[in-house]
């Protein structure tokens, strides 16, 4: 299969498609101008202290909202054009937020959020499609969560800038925000010079000899393409019993229940597992340590390097280990860790000492995150399914990511005031079950075509997979036929 510098242009790929989400992805913090530039600031803008607030959950809700427009514009529009079209809404938010100050207007910071939302809403469920169409079977578990290191650099030059000494403060706060619309920009003139995905342009336009074309410039020249030509045509061949499904269909169609059902399971589990409600505790608990408030900021810091790191030997080990492994060991860890902070939080009151245990609890669930329910996920996702209903599904899992992470943004305040340390037997609990669902459910994908992932779930779902046909010879292909709704 690919590899050398063939490989280096799969990650390139991922590199340049999301280390600009990582900077729109930072935690709360330094988007605020309450903590950048403090009251006078805030007044200065005609902002309130619940304003910022209001932004995250409108930010949230439109990705939510706007998860669901990859189902209608991916139909019209290619992957990559797609993903042109949608710097848009990262370059026009990041001029308006960098003028904010200047206008004296914080409707245009609220209106910028809207629109990075959208930005996030369609790269969410448009680029793992991208990029997992893009990659060799042998390649696809890395790329996936190579995705998730990009995101975990952006997010982390994020909170270096946004450090009271560099950018986080009263006059450099809007250059900080502006700071989002260069990884788009860099997208925006090089993304043209990367291949359209090889299986879109054979599955969904039947034009072979740019498949073809698009699949000798990924695995190099001297790679023999048509192994992997009859790989596509043979899951095309598949497809037209199913037909093109919308998000609807989907959840009628007996075929992908239990894909569908799987999911709803690993992205609800991947925001109810905790992690928002970790980072929003991060900072009582650290102060409870006697670490100075001021100095918090980089704690917070070192915790997004344990979060790179780790994300990084996920990225190894995925396709050594494979992916159930990785999950489970996540949410073992991460159940544990909020087990013992929950003690840790109790008792800390009568043993001091045991406030330094809930800062290593903290970490020790940032690794276990790190390793399998942030990053794997979204590999898994991309293989359950195949190609005519990828989308519609997409749109699905993109729709329960973004609407869990804000249910557990605005719920999780008022649980941990009514029952304080106890809230986090909640995400214990929300591991477990996440856990037994993907060992009993969710098989193995490591090195497996999406045909046989399909095939290894039709049994659960009751029905029987059209077996393979032994081809010797390449068939003419023909352009998949008008959508329909049948089953296998």
């Amino acid at each position: 299969m690919a590899s050398g510098p063939h490989s280096t242009l799969h990650v390139g790929s991922a590199a340049v498609l999301k280390l600009g989400t990582g900077l729109r992805e930072t935690p709360p913090v330094p988007w605020s101008p309450i903590s950048a530039g403090g009251e006078a600031q805030v007044c200065a803008l005609g902002l309130t202290a619940h304003r910022p607030v209001l932004q995250r959950h409108v930010l949230k809700i439109r990705r939510a909202v706007r998860s669901r427009s990859p189902c209608s514009l991916e139909l019209a529009t290619p992957r990559k054009g797609t993903l042109l079209i949608n710097n848009i809404f990262a370059i026009i938010p990041a001029i308006l937020m960098g003028v904010s100050k200047v206008a004296r207007a914080f409707e245009l910071i609220i209106l910028s959020r809207v629109l990075v939302g959208i930005c996030a809403g369609i790269s969410y469920s448009v680029l793992p499609m991208y990029l997992g169409e893009l990659a060799p079977k042998n390649l696809r578990g890395t790329l996936g969560t190579m995705t998730e290191v990009f995101v975990i650099i952006g997010v982390l030059l994020a909170q270096i800038f946004s450090l009271q000494s560099i950018l986080g403060n009263a006059t450099g706060w809007p250059i900080l925000l502006a700071l989002t619309g260069v990884p788009a920009l860099i997208q925006l003139l090089s993304l043209p010079f990367f291949p359209e995905s090889p299986r879109y342009t054979l599955i969904e336009k039947g034009d072979e000899e740019t498949a073809r074309q698009a699949l000798r410039r990924l695995r190099g020249c001297n790679y023999d393409v048509e192994a992997e030509m009859e790989e596509m045509r043979e899951e095309e061949r598949k497809e037209r019993e199913e037909g093109r499904l919308s998000v609807l269909n989907l959840f009628t169609f007996r075929p992908l229940r239990w894909q569908l059902i799987s999911i709803i399971v690993l992205m609800a589990g991947q925001q109810l597992s905790g992690i928002n409600a970790v980072n929003y505790y991060a900072d009582i608990i650290y102060t409870s340590a006697g670490v100075d408030p001021t100095q918090s900021q980089y704690v917070i810091v070192g915790s997004g390097v344990i979060n790179l790191v780790m994300t990084v030997v996920s990225a190894v080990l995925v396709e050594r280990l494979g992916r159930r492994i990785l999950l489970l060991s996540g949410y073992g860890i991460c159940g544990s860790a909020c087990l013992v902070l929950t003690v840790a939080l109790l008792l800390q009151s009568t043993v001091p000492e045991l406030s330094y245990l809930g800062i290593i609890c903290v970490f020790a669930y940032i690794v276990g995150h790190s390793i399998g329910p942030s990053p794997v996920p979204s590999v898994v996702r991309t293989e359950i399914v195949l190609q005519s209903s990828r989308t519609a599904a997409l749109t699905v899992d993109g729709a329960v990511h973004w609407l869990t992470n804000f249910i557990v943004g605005l719920a999780f305040p008022s649980i941990q005031v009514a029952i304080g340390a106890y809230s986090f037997l909640i995400f214990t609990v929300l591991c477990i079950l996440t856990a037994a669902y993907i060992y009993v459910v969710i098989p193995e994908t490591k090195g497996k075509t999406f045909v046989e992932i399909n095939c290894a779930f039709a049994k659960r779902n009751g029905v029987e997979f059209p077996e393979e046909k032994d081809v010797t010879m390449a068939e003419p292909h023909t352009p998949s036929l008008p959508s329909k709704q049948t089953s296998f």
